[in-house]
């Protein structure tokens, strides 16, 4: 193993992988209009190479779980970076949307491996009560990619096309793949007693996904998460087609926004202190439900001009940077050995969720922004139903923790994967 590093060295870079989709999913935004006119084809047809990748985030996670548990993290990812680096050089030269779009869902199955991969080691590295404020710390980097990927994307786009987005975003990973097999501690000792069998793996995912804790803030948080997916896949529609935003001012929109995210996440961590993530969770997501509720009603009535719109998907966006952080600590706290197979059953959750939602995006016509305002209530309220029906089984097995199944040969505990200790320093236990 290397050095030991410090645990603000290892959030930092876990937060690099994790900005890899985000990169992909927002750089190449401003480059809607464009990519529209040189195909010759609506935006809301764009839209769907958001949806294709959305669909391979979700899929690749099942993929990536057991192969990060049974490989250790390192060899997985770097599988999967090479992937990603590759389909966004394709991405460049597609000739028509349907090869983008197959391209893009490629692209997809080589980067999903990085969130998979980022939560499960914040399970390996760091304790079971500090999980929920590392997670707050990644997600600020999750949420600092939105300022600056539009913004980079329209400074590229405009000065080599939007074909550059993508060969930049070739280079981005490419540097971040570097870091990580140089300067990542290896987190996860590989384990040749988790199966690769189909039959295993399914099982292994039902009892995960069974356990009260995880089908209750997995679920509820993935609808609430949801709404982070309508605002990516749908914001270009709402202020560039629905309010005739140009790109420069879409960007400076959509980082407005984000720095809600950004805030919201980052309070998180000093409310973490006052009160539980539970606590926490259940709070926000009635405000988010609270804030769709009057975002469709102003829509509708018409009363919401661009002003308006921007004040409350701001409240929004900040109750999704406290629920997202809190949803995710809580449904994999249970997960030890089997932490990547967890976190990649909580991403599946929420990307497939987010899939399904900015497919329906894909379907509307730029002219009506109404069934698209719709979607940010609906999924909210959604979350809180299901965060309602499940709370009370989920608070009673709190402490309850789930060992793997899909395990032929115990491993000596003393070769469990890396952690950091309380003075900040990573070790093996």
């Amino acid at each position: 193993m290397s050095a030991p590093r410090s645990g603000l060295f290892i959030i930092s870079l876990l937060g690099a992988l994790s900005v890899v989709s985000p990169f992909a999913i927002d750089m190449y935004l401003p480059a809607f209009p464009e990519l529209a006119a040189q195909f010759g084809v609506p935006s809301t047809t764009i839209a769907l190479t958001l949806s294709s990748y959305f669909i391979g985030l979700a899929l690749g996670q099942v993929v990536y779980g057991p192969l990060l548990d049974r490989f250790g993290r390192k060899r997985p990812l770097t599988f999967g970076l090479c992937l990603f680096v590759l389909a966004s050089v394709g991405c460049a030269f597609a000739p028509d949307v349907p090869t983008l779009i197959a391209l893009r869902f490629v692209q997809a199955l080589g980067g999903c491996v990085a969130q998979a991969a980022s939560i499960a080691m914040v399970r390996d590295f760091f304790p079971r009560d500090q999980a929920a404020c590392v997670l707050s710390r990644l997600f600020l980097f999750i949420a600092v990619s939105p300022l600056l990927a539009p913004t980079v994307g329209t400074l590229v786009i405009r000065f080599a096309g939007w074909q550059a987005a993508f060969f930049a975003l070739a280079a981005v990973v490419a540097g971040i793949l570097a870091l990580v097999l140089t300067l990542l501690p290896e987190s996860h000792t590989p384990d040749p007693g988790i199966s690769l069998r189909p039959g295993p793996i399914l099982a292994e995912y039902w009892t995960i996904l069974r356990h009260p804790r995880f089908f209750t803030y997995a679920g509820a948080g993935a609808f609430s998460f949801a709404g982070l997916f309508t605002f990516v896949a749908g914001s270009p529609v709402l202020f560039m087609d629905g309010f005739g935003v140009n790109p420069q001012t879409y960007s400076l929109i959509f980082a407005l926004l984000a720095g809600g995210f950004i805030a919201a996440s980052q309070v998180n961590v000093a409310l973490l202190s006052r009160a539980s993530s539970e606590t926490l969770f259940l709070r926000f997501l009635i405000g988010q439900v609270v804030f769709g509720a009057v975002f469709l009603a102003g829509t509708w009535a018409g009363v919401l001009g661009l002003g308006g719109t921007l004040v409350v998907m701001l409240g929004f966006m900040a109750c999704v940077g406290v629920t997202n952080p809190n949803a995710s600590a809580l449904a994999i706290g249970p997960f030890t050995r089997n932490a990547g197979s967890a976190s990649a059953l909580l991403g599946f959750f929420q990307l497939g969720t987010g899939a399904a939602i900015s497919t329906l995006i894909g379907a509307a016509t730029p002219d009506d922004r109404l069934p698209i305002v719709a979607i940010f209530g609906v999924t909210a309220a959604i979350g809180l139903a299901v965060l309602l029906a499940g709370r009370k089984r989920a608070q009673a097995s709190e402490m309850e923790e789930v060992p793997a199944l899909i395990v032929e040969p115990r491993r000596d505990p003393t070769k469990e994967g890396v952690h950091v200790t309380d003075e900040g320093e990573v070790s093996r236990p």
